[in-house]
């Protein structure tokens, strides 16, 4: 009796350890693939300086209005929009919805006559719907940008 009992159970943490061994393993496995998955499917907003400034006293912060001139072009060089042809810049509030969150959040601690280039994926751009006809649906942008100027919120005149 004390026989058949002592050689049940020794047999029996054994397969729970392999068995749980390979679970470990193909749950290790698994979580590597849905990490790998989703880091491809999901780009990032992409920030670079094309020009820096020597003296920067003031950096954009949400709620400044910017005064910014841009070039926007897709991936593949194709522009599809600018502020150059007209030589007036576009003002905005930064930070308040009144742009695409690329640019929202890609334009935040820029100084006044810096130049940024962002890659725009399309979630924090036009998204699945795009702006027919010059900008398909899904698709990242490539602005480039300069701050013309920088004003302060609240933005006093006198």
């Amino acid at each position: 009796m004390c026989g058949c009992l002592g050689a049940g159970p020794l047999r029996r943490p054994q397969r729970d350890m392999r068995l749980s061994w390979v679970l470990t393993v193909l749950s290790i496995c698994l979580s590597a693939l849905v990490t790998a998955t989703g880091a491809e499917g999901k780009r990032k907003l992409q920030i670079g300086v094309k020009k820096r400034v020597d003296h920067c006293p003031i950096k954009s912060r949400k709620g400044d209005v910017l005064h910014m001139h841009y070039t926007g072009k897709l991936e593949d060089g194709t522009e599809f929009d600018s502020s150059l042809p007209q030589n007036q810049p576009f003002v905005f509030s930064l930070g308040t919805g009144q742009v695409i969150k690329g640019w929202d959040q890609g334009l935040l601690g820029m100084c006044e006559g810096e130049k940024r280039k962002l890659v725009i994926p399309s979630e924090l751009g036009y998204g699945e719907r795009g702006a027919p006809p010059k900008i398909p649906g899904n698709t990242p942008s490539c602005p480039h940008l300069c701050p013309h100027s920088i004003s302060l919120w609240p933005w006093f005149s006198f």
